[in-house]
């Protein structure tokens, strides 16, 4: 027994040893395995804060909300300062389905396509009035007013010069009046803020133009009324200026299909001419 004793005990050791090993093992697996999954987790947090920060980028961009009037609809748009005009017709199309090329988009008169929103000082809470048909619509209408202008403009070339005309020339000679607006020859400006004030209509009277972008209308008014004219109904506008006095023009509304319909408007300030023009026709035409 002694002997074999000592040769037991050695080999119950031996055979115990590894017994005692495993668990140590397996330890370690699980310490690899949560090094592993902190790690991992450590670039999935670095990944999410990456995407996080190009977040915060685009957000950091200038915004300014404005109301977009259509239809006698309205509709709030974020649209970036930076954006241009013909940025902005592009929202508005996803707003409304008004394609930018039919639409007339107006604010503080028709709103150039090349300037930003900041250039044309864009503020907050601005509404902006946007008149625009669909293909439908403009297919309905019997006589465009592209037409319209042309007719009038080849009767004008037949014609001797509209300020030597008689039924002119007795407003005309009264002369300027005193409390007309200052004119620029040469210059092209958009409308003021303030009525067009201090010309003279075809019976001599005094008369002011309100463009009522909002409403898409003009005021015509005088002492006695103020008409209300929608911007749609109005076929035509021509002008010319006056001879002697080339800084301001007479020019005439067509507010029905002939010239028989047309008012009059004397003593108009130069620089606004094609503004109106712009305003009221829109540089849109039928497709």
């Amino acid at each position: 027994m002694a002997t074999q004793d000592g040769g037991e005990e050695v080999i119950m050791e031996t055979e115990a040893n590894p017994k005692e090993v495993e668990p140590l093992c397996e330890g370690a697996e699980k310490g690899d395995t949560e090094t592993t999954s902190h790690s991992e987790a450590g670039n999935a947090t670095t990944q999410e804060s990456s995407i996080s920060n190009g977040d915060d980028a685009d957000e950091q961009r200038e915004m300014v909300d404005v109301k977009i009037i259509w239809n006698k609809k309205k509709y709030d748009l974020k649209i970036p300062i930076d954006d241009t005009g013909a940025k902005l017709k592009e929202s508005i199309h996803s707003l409304t389905g008004l394609p930018p090329a039919m639409q007339k988009v107006m604010y503080k008169g028709l709103l150039p396509e090349d300037k930003t929103l900041r250039e044309i000082k864009v503020t907050n809470g601005a509404k902006i009035m946007v008149v625009g048909s669909t293909i439908n619509d403009v297919l309905a209408v019997n006589t465009p007013k592209e037409v319209i202008q042309q007719e009038v403009k080849a009767e004008e070339n037949k014609k001797e010069p509209l300020c030597r005309q008689k039924q002119h020339r007795k407003v005309l000679d009264k002369g300027k009046p005193d409390d007309i607006m200052t004119a620029i020859k040469g210059t092209k400006e958009r409308l003021p803020t303030v009525p067009l004030s201090g010309m003279f209509n075809k019976s001599g009277g005094k008369v002011r133009l309100t463009f009522k972008l909002e409403q898409d209308q003009l005021w015509i008014g005088t002492k006695e009324r103020t008409e209300k004219v929608p911007m749609g109904s109005i076929k035509n506008v021509v002008s010319e200026p006056i001879e002697g006095h080339e800084d301001y023009h007479m020019m005439a509304f067509q507010l029905g299909p002939t010239e028989a319909s047309q008012y009059w408007v004397y003593w108009v300030p130069a620089q606004f001419v094609d503004a109106i023009k712009d305003t009221v026709l829109g540089k849109w035409q039928y497709f």
